[in-house]
């Protein structure tokens, strides 16, 4: 399957913040996701990082003021540049190219850019929050340029506050949204459901399964790059949350709720929890000691079918998408709980098959639409390409 990520061609501004020290780490995933990268520097910058250092890790020279030859760089390297990215970016930086000042080899070629321009700043809270400062954000939005807020927390200058550039794999996945082929869910909400629940006997014990989350996560993140908001209600698994919000539950009841009290949000749907069928009819307060029992009945109650409650309170412009997880019979199930569901599509796969399933980087889908005039399609692949495919032919 096609990586719409990889070979992309990244030109990367930095300027003379402490954030520089971060840039090397950035470049080296740059490296590691199959993108090139130039690289332009500021004098300043070359305090907080060595031109050799980047050399050294992009497998090429670094452009600095001393090096603008008859080449013309700034031009050259926006010819060839799919996104020019400055980070981090100084406010000194920011209102010059507000301001259209050209007077290093940076802010020339940001001023000869026509490729997406993507700026993170950095700096401390005092200068970021100055009325300056948002005025030359405000402009450089209004002309189309892609600004990412800083994050909160500890600054160099020894404050806890709002300018820090967020870090290097989140840097990246801002980079891919900007990049990415489609943009077809700008203005959409998408709600997400992932991970496994856990249904406790008692305080210290749970009936779950081995889902780790990733296929819900992926579907999240592809819907993300295409420029949806989206949400996420996620059982008890780590997961990157970076660009979402997350809603935090447990068992299946709490996500039920959790789902329900979000549904009037969301334009689509996605039901790609590992939700637990049963959970446990008598619930101990008190952890359950084996003293004295040879044996241990445990009852269960039938779990809510949340998939199936979405489908009756659903809106008629609302999608709804399921995902049958199935070791048998893949085709008669996914299509019987289509119908039973009231799905507009389910993605059906076989979790015992090899490279497939939970915890799996890999996946082997087969979407099937309720639209019997749409065709039935399969896909194979890393997750998050399998997702990023899935929604091209769900919008």
């Amino acid at each position: 399957m096609n990586n719409w990520k990889s070979g992309r061609k990244i030109l990367l501004g930095i300027t003379g913040g402490i954030a520089a020290y971060k840039i090397p780490a950035l470049v080296r995933l740059i490296k590691k996701s199959n993108c090139e990268v130039e690289i332009i520097l500021t004098d300043f910058a070359k305090n907080f990082v060595a031109p050799m250092t980047l050399e050294t890790l992009a497998g090429r020279r670094v452009w600095t003021n001393e090096n603008f030859d008859f080449s013309i760089p700034h031009i050259k390297l926006n010819d060839w540049a799919e996104i020019f990215v400055i980070a981090p970016c100084t406010a000194n930086t920011l209102a010059k190219i507000a301001h259209g000042v050209a007077d290093n080899l940076l802010t020339s070629a940001a001023i000869a850019a026509h490729c997406p321009i993507l700026i993170f700043p950095a700096m401390n809270e005092n200068m970021f929050d100055n009325p300056a400062t948002q005025e030359n954000l405000k402009i450089l939005s209004a002309r189309g340029v892609h600004v990412v807020q800083p994050s909160e927390g500890d600054l160099a200058c020894g404050v806890c506050g709002r300018g820090r550039m967020p870090e290097s794999n989140e840097v990246m996945l801002e980079i891919f949204r900007t990049l990415s082929p489609f943009h077809d869910l700008a203005g959409k909400k998408v709600l997400v459901t992932t991970g496994p629940t856990h249904e406790y006997l008692d305080p210290v014990r749970y009936i779950s399964n081995p889902s780790t989350g990733k296929m819900g996560v992926a579907m999240a993140r592809a819907a993300w790059y295409r420029g949806a908001d989206v949400k996420i209600i996620s059982g008890p698994v780590e997961i990157n949350s970076y660009g979402f919000e997350v809603v935090h539950v447990k068992s299946a009841c709490e996500m039920l709720d959790a789902v329900k009290e979000n549904l009037s949000w969301a334009d689509y749907i996605v039901k790609a929890a590992a939700v637990g069928d049963y959970r446990v009819k008598n619930f101990s307060s008190q952890k359950i000691k084996r003293e004295g029992k040879d044996e241990l009945t445990i009852e269960l109650a039938q779990n809510p079918d949340i998939a199936a409650e979405v489908g009756k309170l659903k809106r008629d412009n609302q999608i709804l998408i399921g995902f049958a997880a199935e070791t048998q019979s893949l085709n008669d199930n996914a299509h019987a709980k289509l119908e039973r569901k009231n799905l507009d599509f389910i993605l059906a796969n076989d979790v015992s098959a090899p490279d497939s399933g939970f915890a799996s980087d890999t996946n082997t889908l087969k979407l099937i639409p309720r639209d019997l005039n749409e065709k039935e399609k399969i896909y194979s692949g890393l997750k998050e390409d399998i997702a990023y495919e899935v929604w091209s032919d769900v919008v």
